[in-house]
């Protein structure tokens, strides 16, 4: 079978072994080189001089001394990509070079490969390499002291210390450092990065508010004027018609404070303009009535009930005090309040879109520890002109009632006489607690 050859014509081209072995060889890092390089000549020209740290040695010939310099140059083309070999190589060439003339260039190189070793070399290695020549470090100096049991024989813990203890010592405070450093940069990388996260979390949240407000505040008016619109529209009267348009100028106005409203929250309240202040459940009755006008034309009647001290006149959370004398209970949190105030302004103005001819009721109940607010409408087809809706509405009362963990119900239910309405339960926290998002 013939091998397959390439669309464009030409043959692959052929590879051996040995190509995979030369490519799989690292290149030496140019200082590296320098450094082999530098070693080398100076060996060679210290030996040439006849400059040696052995001259009383002259069991081997001269040259010899020339051995260990080679391979230790040799080693030190290895010094970043294979240092422990190139230290356990370059450790023999240095044993050997004792039993020569000896070179101090041998023994200079020979602590370049220590601190190699210690600097790029595997965490294990920096960590066991300074230990094990300090080991041998002392144990050289001991050595000395029992053969020779003269003071001088310290020098040969000193040097061994200089070739092999110092140049592990220094390695290993180097890379302490640059971890450190590398450990610092990744921390601010990382620090960076939680604040991006935040950044975008906190804008995500903040454009779902404003979606919110935006909603709860303009839904209301915007679909009582698209209902009485279309009734002037529809019903050629003169009566009607003029109703319909004072209840659609009414709502123009209120909409148009309401979004001046929202304005004033989006800019700066350093700017000179005041702070508005967030709605509260005391404005209810407020709400219920202008729902009172707004729904009269489709059949709806809407009742408030409650069950909390001082509301809007009836009871309510700014009361001075509960049934039978007792204490008021605690004013409500500023966040529970306002969701509370949205949930049923959103649950109005559905009931003003969708709801059948009959009776809608706002009910708000206290506990020891949950505000539970429902609002029920008639649930079936209604007469009339309707204003379409998108599900915003509940997204938005789900919304809120989740950033303040409670609860959300919305649905039709069955009552116990056997007829449907729509109800919408939301249960939230009555103390001060951070919202869960």
């Amino acid at each position: 079978m013939y091998p397959s050859i390439p669309p464009d014509g030409e043959a692959p081209a052929r590879r051996s072994v040995l190509d995979d072995d030369v490519n799989a060889l690292p290149r030496p890092h140019r200082l590296d080189v320098l450094i082999a390089v530098t070693g080398l000549l100076s060996g060679v020209l210290l030996w040439a001089l006849g400059l040696h740290t052995g001259a009383l040695r002259h069991l081997l010939p001269g040259w010899t001394t020339l051995v260990p310099l080679v391979v230790m140059a040799a080693m030190e083309l290895l010094r970043r990509s294979a240092p422990s070999t190139a230290v356990l190589v370059g450790t023999a060439a240095l044993v050997a070079d004792q039993f020569t003339h000896a070179s101090i260039a041998t023994a200079v190189m020979f602590t370049d490969l220590v601190y190699a070793a210690v600097v790029y070399g595997t965490p294990l290695s920096a960590r066991r390499i300074p230990v094990i020549s300090g080991m041998v470090t002392v144990a050289v100096t001991i050595a000395a002291l029992a053969w020779l049991r003269r003071p001088e024989a310290l020098l040969f813990g000193v040097l061994t210390g200089l070739v092999s203890f110092g140049p592990a010592l220094t390695g290993a405070t180097l890379r302490n450092h640059r971890e450190a450093a590398e450990a610092a940069r990744l921390h601010a990388e990382q620090t960076a990065l939680l604040a991006e996260m935040d950044r975008s979390q906190a804008i995500v949240a903040e454009r779902a508010r404003m979606a919110r407000e935006l909603h709860d505040m303009v839904a209301n008016h915007l679909s009582a004027i698209a209902i009485h619109s279309t009734a002037a529209l529809s019903i050629d009267e003169p009566a009607t018609s003029r109703d319909a348009l004072g209840v659609i100028r009414e709502n123009s106005v209120a909409g148009l404070a309401e979004m001046r409203r929202l304005i004033g929250l989006l800019r700066d309240s350093g700017g000179g303009s005041e702070p508005v202040a967030a709605p509260t459940l005391d404005g209810l009755g407020a709400l219920v009535e202008q729902a009172r006008t707004n729904g009269s034309a489709s059949g709806l009647r809407f009742v408030l009930t409650d069950g909390l001290d001082g509301l809007d006149g009836v009871g309510g959370v700014g009361g001075v005090g509960g049934p039978d004398g007792l204490p008021a209970p605690a004013a409500l949190p500023a966040p529970v309040e306002m969701a509370a105030y949205r949930i049923v302004q959103e649950s109005l103005t559905n009931a003003i879109k969708h709801a059948a001819p009959g009776e809608v009721s706002v009910a708000l109940t206290r506990g020891d520890r949950a505000l539970t607010v429902r609002v029920s409408s008639p649930f079936g087809d209604r007469p009339g002109p309707r204003a379409p809706g998108s599900g915003a509405g509940l997204v938005g009362m789900r919304e809120r009632v989740a950033l303040l963990d409670g609860e959300f119900e919305a649905g039709p239910v069955s009552t116990p006489e056997g007829t449907k309405i729509w109800q919408v339960r939301a249960v939230l926290p009555a103390e001060e607690r951070t919202p869960s998002a």
